[in-house]
């Protein structure tokens, strides 16, 4: 997305005024921020063996969900990303304001949702055992599935369930298509607040990585890290660690969060998109050369956060293109938070902004040597994603 004008003519500048993190870090903004600076690493490497995850810190869900009959009837990707939503909405000081909140638009990047394992074990276990009669299959799903499921749960109930629970009652989107769709969900909240066609936006994902049914579906394509961790620049293409966790933001133009007195973090300036089609080697390198070069104009003190996956061969390819900006300090979201798919690149554009707002890169985390120090404060700081199987995104967050 290059320069959007809005509806007088002229692109409206957006800030980032909300930040909202749950993680196998821990919960909240100071939590993270000390985390990262102390290379802290929260693995599971027994609990799903041969499968590596980063399990979902504790948190109390009542703090932002306080009815219980509301947690009761969500899973837990849903309980984690209506949580870090509300965290959101404090960060920014709106949380509970009526006037704002039903004029708050909001996209939200979505799986498929979680399957019941019970009720599939037990059909399985069924028909196994020719234990099924003609029409089986139809009435188990009927009556034992609650009606929010099919097969898995809907996409859109999570943004369904911040309407509820938070009040955010503007317009409502939801993308699917793994990380791409979190680029996506950055890129149209920044293009319409750009454009006049809104003042302010929730945008996020969430993801629980400790499920089998995830595992196994990311198994078949040989995806998941196995047996012993490692940081993502050491992998060596053995795949990712799926990770738990929820970011959302808030962003705003810049005149809407002025009028109502609120600091922003940085400023979101550009998200771009594209997707190679990888059929050939160095397509991945390409694209993102390509989406590099309309970014606007990068200083000298630049950063870069990705959120490469460690799978074969995206990381390679884009490993490529980070030897081509060797002076420029990278730090891999992958390595600490395991990879939360549709999350990765809203985490991203988190940690740039929460990066830029204390005037500080955080530590590297990265043995192989691909992430270097950072003793200046940065001023812009590129935030990269390369989807594990397509899609490639990169955005703009610069300091105020």
């Amino acid at each position: 997305m290059a320069e959007v004008p809005s509806l007088s003519g002229t692109p409206r500048e957006a800030w980032i005024t909300g930040i909202g993190l749950a993680s196998s870090l821990g919960e909240g903004l100071d939590a993270h921020w000390d985390a990262l600076n102390a290379g802290r690493i929260n693995v599971d490497e027994a609990g799903f063996a041969p499968y590596l995850v980063h399990p979902m810190t504790k948190v109390s869900f009542d703090a932002q969900i306080p009815k219980k009959g509301d947690q009761r009837q969500m899973e837990a990707w849903q309980r984690i990303g209506t949580y870090t939503a509300g965290l959101a909405l404090d960060s920014a000081g709106i949380k509970g304001n009526t006037d704002i909140l039903s004029r708050t638009d909001m996209i939200v990047a979505a799986g498929g949702g979680e399957r019941d394992l019970a009720v599939d074990s037990a059909i399985l276990n069924d028909f196994a055992q020719g234990n099924a009669a003609p029409g089986f299959l139809n009435e188990r799903l009927m009556n034992d599935l609650r009606p929010t499921l099919f097969l898995a749960q809907l996409s859109n109930l999570l943004a369904g369930n911040i309407a509820i629970v938070h009040g955010v009652t503007g317009s409502s989107r939801t993308f699917m298509g793994e990380e791409a769709a979190g680029v996506d969900a950055t890129r149209i909240a920044l293009a319409r607040i750009a454009a006049g066609q809104s003042d302010i936006a929730l945008i996020g994902a969430a993801q629980n990585g400790e499920r089998k049914d995830l595992l196994m579906l990311y198994e078949f394509s040989d995806f998941n890290l196995k047996d012993k961790f490692a940081p993502v620049w050491q992998r060596e293409g053995r795949g990712f660690a799926l990770g738990s966790g929820g970011a959302f933001l808030v962003i705003e133009s810049k005149e809407h969060a002025q009028a109502r007195g609120a600091k922003p973090y940085a400023k979101l300036s550009n998200v771009i998109a594209d997707h190679a089609p990888r059929k050939n080697a160095g397509s991945v390198t390409a694209t993102l050369d390509a989406l590099w070069s309309r970014l606007g104009p990068l200083g000298a003190d630049s950063a870069i956060i990705t959120g490469a996956t460690g799978a074969a061969p995206v990381t390679a390819e884009e490993r490529a293109f980070l030897d081509k900006h060797r002076d420029i300090p990278v730090r891999a979201t992958g390595t600490a938070f395991g990879h939360v798919m549709e999350a990765q690149f809203p985490l991203g554009i988190a940690l740039a902004a929460l990066s830029l707002s204390r005037g500080a890169l955080f530590a590297p985390n990265d043995p192989a040597g691909v992430e270097i120090e950072m003793t200046k404060p940065p001023s812009q700081i590129v935030v990269v994603g390369a989807g594990h199987w397509r899609g490639e995104g990169m955005a703009l967050v610069e300091a105020i």
